[in-house]
């Protein structure tokens, strides 16, 4: 148990340093092919600092532990509003200024709608999965389509996130010492979390919902709360939206079309639903005052609290 428990530890560390680092050398590369750093800092913010619970998720499967990624991707996307975007609030009240997120919000509650129709007949198919990648490819356009249509201002907050030396050969270690620290952190992460699991009395699936989910978001909290106290909300929306996005439509959708994926009846009636409570509670921010109180950032850390509880209450169902 113990020695376990070093490697999954070790094996977060590696990760959240492999998820840094990938980051900015994506972004110096990008920079120095001529992408405008706008578009850069916009993919970046949603999409890359996922990269870690992707490596995961993807050493998992390739290791025959499929229910392990699953709880993962659907436990990260509770983490997500729960818990990142709630300990920012509670740091700092968040403004949300960016017009796009308001589509892609409706298109994370339908997503997680559809992923629990999918998954009635007990499995996510393979051609499920490739109508939710496709789905992934046109959030994506669609996002850099209404770029133009963005306020100076958040045009500048997103190009300073992605603002990083051009070198190459400092970007090519970089991303090189990205992939290192992304592989061998997700192995020692996927080897330590069944070990621990079994210890505790947490199935697979229940491991990646939890420890591995809450693990790997840690470093997106410290990272949200920084954000969050330099005024730059749209940074935490957009992370918070965009990576539940990814591993919603990308992740699942992605294990679905390799291999149809089973889907745990406890999943339909429990997890999901959850996700998707706790993508509703962004409703009346995207449709209100565009704004995540102190107050209201407490209440969505209670209720992420209430769920780790109810999960581990649940335990031996």
């Amino acid at each position: 148990m113990l020695e376990a428990s070093g490697m999954f530890v070790l094996g977060l560390v590696l990760l959240a340093l492999g998820g840094d680092s990938i980051v900015k050398g994506a972004s110096g590369l990008g920079q120095r092919a001529g992408l405008s750093p706008f578009a850069i800092g916009l993919l970046l913010v949603a999409f890359a600092t996922s990269l870690p619970e992707l490596a995961v998720n993807a050493h998992a499967l390739a290791t025959g532990q499929a229910s392990l990624a699953l709880g993962n991707a659907v436990g990260s996307n509770v983490a997500n509003i729960g818990l990142t975007l709630g300990a920012a609030a509670l740091f700092a009240p968040i403004a949300v200024g960016w017009h796009a997120l308001k589509p892609l919000w409706l298109v994370l509650v339908l997503g997680t709608v559809a992923l629990i129709v999918f998954g009635l007949d007990g499995a996510i198919s393979q051609f499920e999965g490739v109508l939710m990648l496709v789905a992934f490819v046109a959030v994506v356009v669609f996002a850099l389509s209404r770029s133009r249509n963005e306020s100076p201002e958040l045009r500048e907050e997103i190009e300073a996130f992605a603002r990083t030396s051009t070198d190459l050969v400092q970007n090519l270690l970089r991303v090189a010492l990205a992939i290192a620290l992304l592989y061998y952190g997700s192995r020692l992460v996927v080897r330590g979390a069944p070990q621990i699991g079994e210890a505790i009395g947490l199935s697979p699936v229940l491991m990646g919902l939890l420890p591995v989910a809450i693990g790997t978001a840690l470093p997106e909290v410290a990272a949200a709360i920084a954000a969050a106290r330099r005024g730059q909300g749209d940074i935490v929306a957009g992370h918070v939206l965009g990576s539940s996005l990814f591993n919603l439509l990308f992740v699942i959708g992605g294990m679905a079309a390799l291999d149809a994926l089973a889907m745990p009846r406890s999943f339909l009636r429990m997890e999901l639903p959850a996700a998707l409570a706790f993508a509703m509670m962004l409703y009346p921010v995207l449709r209100g005052d565009l704004r995540v109180s102190k107050g209201e950032g407490g209440l969505l850390l209670v209720a992420f609290a209430a769920w780790v509880a109810f999960e581990l209450l649940l335990i031996n169902r």
